[in-house]
């Protein structure tokens, strides 16, 4: 081997010879020498000096070569999809990312000043808990890395964004209560439309904020989840969750189903974090008139969780629906009966008066409350931190934040606000709405609504929407509504929306609609029991003969086995797979095979900026992207080729000084059109889509004899899942669809013969 020092990268320029061409041409795979010779340059001997003939004899591990990840070309393959394609995540509204960069605020050099954290790993989740109660002034949970962009930015915020302001948070708000940055939907959004790891997302930012306690949202026998998991899995999840760095786990369950929420409870107890069990809150307990969620009803459920042992008592307001009065009389009451726990409630702005209710509730005695950072607060968000700063400064509650540091905090947020308009809930709905406290919709799913009927083409009904909510709220027999119950509701509401159903006309058709699957089971009991049971005769009227599931749902579930997922895993992904990779797996299964199919094409497209994430690089621009500390690529984009035979556009770009290219396919200019029959509604047996969607099974075969009311196919619509019957007997004389066919709203599915 001659190295010639002209060379550029000499190491790894090598001339191989041989008596033929044959026998030297093999020796030439640099494919494999590159990562040999980077094994080569990090031995020790090697580096020592003392190589000798018998060097490689001696270190047979040299041959143990690294795969190549081939980062580089995997992001150039991302970004020219998105050039040629448009976002790889579904854009809600018509609105391109901001152009201008959000400016971080000045950070000091050095380690960041003692915060709450300090506390717990001195004293522990007890020693924790008693100096919350024993401090001074109004305590604040900053909600800005989670709950307020789940509610104004349909939770796609990024962890690029999310790191960059995270040391200034760490130096600046070191006596925050908390940061919540974790749970409820960014754990499965990360990966379903951000394509990144939820884990490394709570690994970074641990890092960058040692000092403060992180915060995160368990749907109790849910985990983060949407359905039920079998109890070791939920206890295996907080377990890795604290040993990534979560501390305070808030814990409640959709129903206040109490032997759900101990379970959660018990999971992160086990687990040593701190457990804040939270009372979902629903009604309004200021109105004798109603009984159903009375302050007898929340004093009586906070004595069991007291009983339990959770460090923290919670209330949790998840529509914003406490007033000033009713928080006053609530929250007092919870003070007189439990004077050593430290009491923490959680609000929405919706309405407009969550500031008014927040001091209303420390003045009656909560130790923390729940803010946003002003750019991210209000609306459907949680009340402006500014603003309950500025209020108690120079009073008893003190919160002893500086202003001026908010004010910095603002304004890097809303000008990333900006790079996330495609999201911003501002572009269907301009304001807050007090006629929350009529229709009872929580802070994020008021949001979601907006896009989901704009999406589905019911964005001049939703003021329908609304009243079938509170319609359907009643036929499910007065819920608390918060992930998955809410959910449900919204699911039926949007279900009679559609179909031009009103309450009575559902209740007295029961026996006989195709009702959302989320619905038929709910009132099977999968997600637990509510307060004052299931709605009689309408339960019996869906069901008909479904069976029901009683007690708590996951009790009956076999335990998981997590050594075997690995290994199926491993099989699947290769040797790499974490425990932290097992568990999303064990929540979101279907959701973490197609991240690892993402990133195994597209590579870490986390590094990107967000604008490049979303939009792509104009051409002639040129930007950087850090793969990891020392590893930068440096990248212009130069141009996009014309249409090929192939239906693929060639785009070029400069990567680290050399040319580059990828082949993308133009999935537009390859799309046929295709127009989908529709069922005539004079026919009775032609069967159309009840809604726009997806299929996601076809349950019957051509030929096949149905019964009234059997279930022909599944179909899916933003995570609403929809069982359409037969409603006639007969055969099934022609299918139309297929698994994954995308469908309009009366496309013919099937047609029966009788």
């Amino acid at each position: 081997m001659d190295v010639f020092p002209q060379a550029d990268s000499s190491l790894t320029s090598a001339q191989k010879d041989a008596s033929e061409s044959p026998l030297a041409t093999p020796k030439l795979s640099m494919g494999t020498n590159i990562p040999f010779l980077q094994n080569v340059l990090s031995n020790n001997q090697f580096l020592n000096g003392t190589v000798d003939t018998q060097f490689i004899d001696e270190n047979p591990d040299l041959f143990n070569l690294k795969p190549v990840q081939n980062r580089a070309q995997k992001l150039l393959h991302y970004l020219g999809h998105v050039m040629v394609n448009g976002p790889t995540t579904p854009i809600p509204v018509k609105a391109k990312p901001s152009s201008i960069d959000p400016v971080i605020p000045p950070v000091p050099l050095g380690e960041p000043p003692v915060g709450f954290r300090d506390v717990l790993l001195r004293a522990g989740p007890e020693g924790f808990a008693k100096a919350v109660r024993a401090h001074q002034g109004l305590l604040l949970m900053d909600t800005t890395f989670r709950d307020a962009h789940q509610s104004l930015l349909a939770t796609r915020v990024r962890t690029h964004d999310l790191k960059r302001i995270a040391p200034f948070v760490a130096h600046s708000f070191n006596n925050l209560f908390s940061v919540e940055n974790w749970g409820g939907a960014t754990f499965d959004v990360a990966m379903r439309f951000l394509s990144e790891c939820p884990w490394k997302r709570l690994q970074d930012l641990r890092a960058l904020m040692p000092n403060v306690p992180f915060q995160m949202l368990l749907r109790g026998a849910n985990a983060v989840g949407y359905t039920n998991y079998p109890d070791n899995a939920v206890f295996k999840f907080c377990e890795v969750a604290k040993e990534n760095g979560m501390d305070i786990f808030r814990v409640f369950d959709s129903l206040n189903y109490l032997p759900n929420m101990l379970l959660g409870m018990e999971a992160a107890g086990a687990a040593g974090g701190v457990v804040e069990a939270a009372i979902s809150y629903t009604g309004d307990v200021s109105d004798p008139t109603r009984q159903k969620y009375s302050l007898d009803y929340y004093l009586k459920l906070a004595d069991e969780l007291v009983r339990a042992g959770t460090h923290i008592l919670c209330i949790k307001d998840m529509a914003g629906l406490l007033k000033p009065d009713s928080g006053q009389l609530l929250i007092g009451a919870l003070r007189d009966r439990f004077p050593e726990v430290p009491i923490h409630v959680h609000t929405h702005d919706t309405a407009g008066a969550g500031v008014a209710a927040m001091l209303a509730c420390a003045e009656a005695g909560a130790d923390i409350v729940d803010v946003a950072v002003d750019s991210m607060a209000g609306m459907t968000s949680q009340p402006s931190m500014g603003a309950v700063v500025a209020c108690t400064k120079g009073t008893k509650l003190n919160t002893g934040i500086s202003l001026e540091k908010v004010f910095d905090y603002s304004e890097y947020w809303e000008v990333a606000r900006g790079l996330y308009a495609p999201f911003d809930c501002t572009a269907t709905m301009k304001s807050g709405n007090a006629d929350v406290y009529e229709n009872e919709i929580p802070g994020g799913q008021y949001t979601n609504l907006h896009f989901q009927a704009h999406s589905m083409g019911l964005g001049n009904k939703f003021k329908e929407v609304k009243k079938a909510y509170v319609e359907a709220n009643k036929l499910l027999g007065d819920l608390i509504k918060v992930t998955p119950s809410s959910k449900i509701v919204g699911d039926l509401a949007q279900f009679m929306v559609q179909n031009s159903l009103n309450q009575a006309e559902v209740e007295e058709r029961a026996d006989e609609l195709s009702f959302p699957l989320s619905v038929v089971e709910f009132l099977q009991g999968h997600i637990g029991i509510p307060h004052g049971g299931f709605p009689e005769p309408f339960r019996s009227k869906v069901l008909k003969s479904l069976p029901r599931v009683e007690g708590r749902p996951g009790a009956s579930l076999p335990a998981m086995d997590f050594q075997a997922l690995e290994k199926q895993l491993k099989e699947a992904h290769g040797d790499e797979i974490t425990p932290e990779d097992v568990m999303s797996a064990a929540m979101y299964p279907k959701v973490f095979q197609e991240f690892k199919e993402f990133t195994r094409t597209f590579g870490p497209v986390d590094c990107l900026d967000t604008r490049l994430f979303l939009d792509g690089p104009k051409i002639a621009e040129e930007f950087e992207v850090e793969l990891e500390r020392g590893k930068t690529l440096h990248i212009k984009a130069l141009a996009l080729g014309d249409l090929n035979k192939a239906g693929q556009r060639e785009v070029f770009f400069e990567l680290n000084g050399q040319l580059r290219s990828v082949l993308v396919k133009d999935t537009v200019a390859m799309k046929e059109m295709h127009f989908h029959p529709k069922a005539l509604k004079d026919v009775r047996g032609q069967i159309g889509a009840p809604m726009p969607g997806k299929v996601v099974e076809v349950k019957v075969k051509q030929g096949q004899q149905v019964e009234k009311g059997q279930p022909l196919c599944v179909l899916s619509a933003m995570k609403m899942e929809t069982v359409v019957n037969s409603p006639i007997s007969g055969t099934v004389a022609k299918i139309y669809v297929t698994a994954d066919s995308t469908l309009e709203g009366d496309d013919l599915i099937l047609e029966i013969t009788e």
